[in-house]
């Protein structure tokens, strides 16, 4: 019975039937891309499907959020308009970030950004924004600063794959501080903005997905 009832909720949210196929989905291609990354014979051609991943990831969500309407697609755009600006600012001024560049792996790019980065800030900032609009903090401030550093660490992760794979690479010496304060500044900001559309209660499908990115590029930062 409890094993029935864990199986109906979720990080406490209803899971019904098409969120459970959005879960699958999610979970199963994570899994396929992590064997696919760690297989040298393999690794050319999932690196190729890394956009049409990210772009599968959003219509699930998309697919899976309680009623999107007017005001989600709006959000969605915001996150993306926004986060591909901070992206470009540090990009070209180094203001931002620290002094990078981008690679090939993210697909076509617009003034030297990839168009899945817009993207993937959507991504991890609506997985984030649900999980903590289910979670026990009341206070918005600690929503937003909790939902940063989670995705400050979570880019701790991702630096050392994300080189090795040529998502982007940095000029000069390592990775420098910098780059995680703008990431934590960035992310809270995009965290108050999801805070202020004060959408409904969403399904696990989104916390699930913010949980498979720690795994997969925890995963990948191990084997390599």
């Amino acid at each position: 019975m409890e094993r029935a009832e864990n199986l109906k909720t979720l990080f406490g949210v209803s899971v019904t039937p098409a969120h459970r196929i959005a879960i699958i989905i999610i979970v199963l291609f994570h899994a396929v891309g992590l064997v696919g990354f760690i297989t040298p014979s393999l690794d050319v051609l999932f690196l190729k499907i890394v956009p049409w991943h990210l772009l599968l990831m959003t219509a699930v969500l998309i697919g899976a959020h309680n009623r999107p309407d007017s005001r989600f697609v709006l959000f969605a755009l915001m996150v993306f308009i926004m986060g591909f600006a901070a992206e470009y600012i540090g990009v070209h001024t180094s203001l931002l970030f620290g002094n990078y560049a981008y690679g090939e792996t993210l697909g076509i790019k617009l003034l030297d950004i990839p168009l899945m980065i817009g993207v993937n800030w959507f991504l991890l900032i609506y997985s984030t924004g649900v999980l903590l609009q289910r979670s026990r903090i009341r206070s918005m401030p600690a929503r937003i600063i909790t939902g940063a550093i989670i995705l400050v660490v979570l880019d701790i992760l991702i630096e050392p794959v994300a080189v090795h794979f040529d998502y982007w690479h940095w000029v000069g010496n390592g990775i420098p501080l910098k780059n995680y304060a703008c990431w934590f500044l960035v992310s809270g900001l995009l965290l108050f903005v999801f805070e202020k559309f004060k959408f409904k209660p969403q399904p696990a499908a989104a916390p699930v997905l913010l949980m498979m990115q720690f795994v997969f590029f925890m995963a990948l930062g191990i084997a390599d």
